[in-house]
This record gives C-alpha cells, structure tokens and sequence, in this order.
C-alpha cells in the first residue's frame, strides 16, 4: 500500500507566495530563468536555478553553483520568506486551467515505495540529469519542489477535499502571469489529516505522471542517507520526499509534438512517396490540421498540412507499446524513413509540448529551422497506468501534463 506522510511544510507568507512561486527548474534555461527572476529577489529560482545569480555563462554544473542553492535558501530561510510550519499537516495544491480546476493532497511519499515499485515510473531517466538533482537535494537537505504522481481515485478522499475548499478560504490563490489558476490550503485539522493517511493506506500504487528525474533524486539521496546512517530507525525525514498526489480522473495529458530539422536526403516525392506506403495521406491546406483520434497524425511540410492515418498492420493495438502513436511515429517514419533511431541522443529533432499550440510548429518549419512537423493524437491516462502497471517504459517525450506545478508553495527539508 502506498505511503502518505504529513510534515511540516516550509512555506511563504501569503503577501510573497506569488512572487515566490516560479515555474519547474526543468521548463526554462538559464537565460529564461534570468529574465523570469529579474527584479524579483523572492523568486524560489534563485534556489533551483541559482546560476542566475553568477556570472551569465557559467557551467550550471560547477560545485559553486550548487553552493550558491544552499546559500540562496539559507538566506530564505533567514529572512523569514520561507517558514516552517509547527505541526505535521497535509495540504491541498489545486490548478485551474481553461476553468477545470484540479485537485491533489501534497503529502510526502516513500523512499521505500520508489525502490520497491509501488510507485510506478512510465520513463527512463538519464544519469547526468539524476546526479544534478541528487547534488541539490544533497546541498539543500530538502526536497525543494514536488513531484506530479498520480493514483486511482479514493471517492472518501475526494469528498474530504470538497469539503475543505468549499469550507474555507485558500491559504495561497492566484492566476500566475501564464493564466493558470493556484489555490493551495493547508489542512490543520489533524482529526482529518489522519482520515486521509487512512484511506490513502488503500491506494495499492501510485505513478509518476511528471517529475522522473527528480523523483528519482530524492528517492536515490533518502536511501543514501539510510545507507550513511549507522543508527537508521526508517521514521527519519529523508525517508520521505516531497509529492503531490492527484486522483487519476481529475488529469488531462495533452500532446507533445516533434519537428525535424531535414528530410534525411530525401527530395519531397520520395518522402511523400514512402508515406504513402504506411498512410493514407489527406492534403488539408493551409489550415492548421489537428488530430481527432489514436492513429490520425497531423504533418505539415511546405506550407501544408497534411492528415496521416496509419495503415492497417503497421500497429499493434494488443501491445501497450505498440499502441501509441510515438511508436508508431517513430517506427514508420522517424527511423525507416528520416533515419533518427534515436530520440534521447539526435540532434535532427525537437520536441514542442502542445500546450504551445501547432501554431508553434508551423512557425518553426515556415522559419527554415526545421523541414517537416508531426502533431501527435494525446496519451491516455489510462495507457500511461497500462504501460506502468506491466513494467514497460514510454519511448522519450511521449506525455505533456499541464498546468505545471508551481514551485516554491512548499518546500520539504529533510532535517
């Protein structure tokens, strides 16, 4: 059964939580970051993104980076822009967008139950990526910004939140500068707080929905300090990590897309041509084209879009693997025909979440960047638990959750 942990929460005061909120370390680059927190001193990127307060630059990897994370949250800590609750709580993190609001229980997950399965991962993660957040969550000593997991909807635990948002007023709730809405409560009856652990205690498995790399961070420098802790008891803090945990029903994956930047050599009739072999093709014009079902790909090429519907027995939809479109993309035309046979390491493609619109790729291809654009029909929440559940893992960019969670709402320290 998968563990649910209150604890107390490092949080800011409600007069600085916007301007403290920023989004993921992993959505923006160092510049973006830069010009996000500029002007800004309560911006939590200076802690997950400290290379903006260092010369422009400079390696983000370098020891004095890291130092200057742990120094930039000291100094949080110090000023009273980040403050610990007295007593062990869970909260509430609620998101709004395009006036759906979701609702997930923030409450510390189990290093145990990363290593032993019961959370589930649907990616792979890259080393070089994990030892980055390893070293931060090391420097830090705390789990500076939640992971997105996801489980099978409790109906008693979703009537408790109901009744706590509907009962009271949101400790933090603002529509950040993107339009999406953040409402956030912290749950002080403790009465309550132990209800929701009990029920939780049924949820069999919970899964990441986005946050690999740091998910795996936290679960990988908890066991470290188990493992560095002659008198381990297992009731310390870093046997947890920080989560926000959503019911299954509530959440919507959207598209994630690609570009290519050439045609692998091939002149425009013999690309068409051997599309044509795998799919039937619909010219579409120049509207922009948007897919309307599994195996309907959108692509646009020489200021046209174009519908792509996969032939019969070009897919397999006994396959948890075999059924999605990434596959089915990548099989039949990125490798056999484009010649990119890998996705983590080509330097011919790129990947546009769709929460920028398939205006994005026509403006990439119309600019000369890249030749060719696929739009992707969106994941199911229910393949993504399919592909976990058998132990299978997603090829590379396949699931684009938004909103995002903001970070710097709360913090976990693992003293």
């Amino acid at each position: 059964m998968a563990i649910l942990k209150p604890f107390r929460g490092l949080r800011p005061p409600k007069e600085i939580s916007q301007k403290l909120a920023s989004r993921p370390y992993d959505v923006l680059n160092s510049q973006e970051a830069r010009i996000e927190a500029e002007g800004n001193p309560y911006s939590l990127l200076h802690i997950i993104k400290p290379e903006i307060d260092l010369p422009a630059g400079i390696d983000e990897h370098l020891q004095e980076v890291y130092d200057k994370a742990r120094d930039n949250f000291q100094q949080f800590r110090e000023k009273g822009w980040l403050i610990q609750d007295a007593e062990e709580y869970l909260y509430i993190y609620a998101q709004t967008m395009n006036g759906k609001t979701q609702y997930g229980i923030v409450g510390c997950a189990g290093v145990e139950d990363y290593l032993n399965g019961i959370i589930k991962k649907h990616e792979l993660t890259r080393k070089d990526k994990e030892e980055d957040r390893m070293k931060h969550v090391r420097i830090t000593n705390a789990n500076m910004e939640p992971v997105f997991f996801t489980y099978p909807a409790v109906a008693e635990i979703d009537q408790i939140v109901k009744e706590i948002v509907t009962g009271n007023e949101p400790d933090y709730d603002f529509t950040a500068d993107d339009g999406f809405g953040h409402h956030f409560w912290v749950i002080r009856d403790l009465s309550v707080v132990g209800k929701i652990v009990s029920l939780f205690e049924k949820v069999p498995c919970t899964y990441v929905a986005d946050g690999h790399h740091r998910t795996a961070a936290a679960a990988l420098v908890g066991n470290e300090k188990k493992l560095n802790n002659p008198g381990h008891t297992g009731k310390e803090e870093y046997n947890y990590f920080l989560a926000v945990h959503f019911p299954s029903d509530q959440l919507t994956i959207i598209d994630y897309n690609r570009v290519v930047k050439d045609l692998n050599g091939l002149s425009k009739e013999h690309f068409m041509g051997s599309l044509e072999k795998v799919f039937e093709i619909t010219e579409k014009g120049s509207e922009i084209y948007k897919p309307d079902r599994l195996h309907n790909f959108s692509m646009y090429h020489d200021g046209k879009w174009y519908s792509l519907i996969a032939r019969q027995g070009t897919y397999n939809d006994n396959d948890p693997i075999g059924v999605l479109d990434v596959t089915v993309l990548s099989q039949l035309v990125l490798d056999n025909i484009l010649g990119i046979t890998d996705l983590r390491t080509s330097k011919r493609i790129d990947f546009v979440g769709g929460i920028r619109g398939l205006g994005e790729l026509k403006r990439r291809v119309d600019s000369g960047e890249m030749a060719v654009a696929f739009a992707l029909y969106p994941v199911s929440l229910q393949q993504l638990i399919d592909i976990a559940d058998s132990g299978n893992i997603m090829p590379p960019k396949t699931t684009w959750f938004e909103p995002k969670l903001r970070s710097g709402l709360i913090v976990h320290s693992l003293d």
